[in-house]
């Protein structure tokens, strides 16, 4: 057991509350040409990574001030992989197909989502948003609980490689990590690739 899973659950809840807001509260002062240029390193490293051929991998519609995996995903398509985005279907992420013919719909928290005739996908690669991160996997989203339990449903039944995308400036010292937070296979910034190998 993780020394941070013997916080109480209010502690928890109160100590990732805190290390959210300050994360997004560096995330918030990043200047749009720094966001731009990450977002654009983002792309080069994750351009560095080998997937298998073909893997279907599931992006993100970045909302507010988060880093953009478009580039990401724009390369990612070049080269042979299959795209899907999150849509919330009764209170749980699915993983609808994302092609040039995909039609986009409005959805939750200022983002969009493919349409519902879109095919559901199984995504063996994750590029996951987040609010905070540390270096040995554990993540902060944004207090609802889509994406882990998300991962925690394909972990049952398949490996998918799960990638956080993030600025360096959300970084954390440690996340509270309780036992229904799932971690990250790896953290791309635009300044580096972070093998969590505590969860390879």
């Amino acid at each position: 057991m993780s020394e941070n899973s013997a916080i109480d659950g209010g502690g928890n809840r109160q100590a990732k509350a805190a290390l959210r807001e300050e994360a997004l509260r560096r995330r918030g002062g990043l200047s749009p040409e720094a966001r731009i240029e990450g977002s654009l390193a983002v792309a080069d490293r994750i351009a560095e990574l080998s997937f298998e051929p073909g893997a279907v991998v599931s992006g993100f519609w970045p909302i507010r001030d988060e880093i953009d995996p478009r580039p990401a995903m724009h390369n990612l398509r070049q080269h042979g992989h299959r795209l899907c985005l999150p849509a919330i279907v009764e209170g749980k992420l699915v993983f609808r197909r994302l092609d040039p013919e995909t039609r986009l719909v409005k959805a939750g928290f200022g983002t969009v989502e493919p349409g519902p005739e879109a095919d559901v996908l199984s995504p063996a690669v994750m590029l996951v948003p987040l609010a905070a991160f540390d270096r040995v996997g554990h993540r902060l989203g944004y207090g609802k609980g889509y994406y882990d339990q998300a991962i925690g449903a394909l972990r049952s039944t398949a490996k998918p490689l799960c990638i956080g995308v993030a600025f360096s400036v959300q970084e954390v010292p440690a996340v509270p990590f309780e036992d229904h937070d799932q971690p990250l296979s790896l953290i791309v910034t635009e300044r580096e690739i972070i093998h969590c190998r505590e969860f390879v």
